[in-house]
């Protein structure tokens, strides 16, 4: 897939879940690693979500993973956590706001279902 094909399929999958409701600010931007490198940023606003295609210097975190997991994760085929703590997700920046994005992650999936 090139960097184009991953960011706008995962603009579709993150955008086509509800967000009204949700408080506060999350920004994370997304280092996309191997076939399609490149960046991207979510952050979500006071019910709003935003995806963009270019790096996010007032994010709180950055995750830095390859194509196929990160759209596994947009899918809801592979937890966060568990793609962290096995080494296929790194975060850099603030854990607490990367497990907070994680959490409404699971949410959306919950969701979608």
């Amino acid at each position: 897939m090139t960097y184009e094909e991953i960011f706008a399929k995962s603009k579709e999958l993150i955008l086509a879940n509800d967000v009204e409701g949700l408080e506060g600010h999350i920004a994370v931007q997304v280092n996309i690693t191997g076939e399609g490198e490149g960046a991207f940023y979510i952050e979500l606003k006071d019910g709003k979500v935003y995806v963009e295609p270019y790096e996010y210097y007032d994010r709180d975190c950055i995750f830095i993973i390859s194509a196929k997991n990160f759209l596994k994760i947009c899918e809801g085929k592979l937890d966060a956590v568990v793609a962290f703590t096995t080494g296929k997700l790194k975060v850099e920046g603030s854990i607490e706001k990367a497990l907070e994005f994680s959490k409404i992650v699971k949410k959306f999936q919950k969701n979608s279902k």
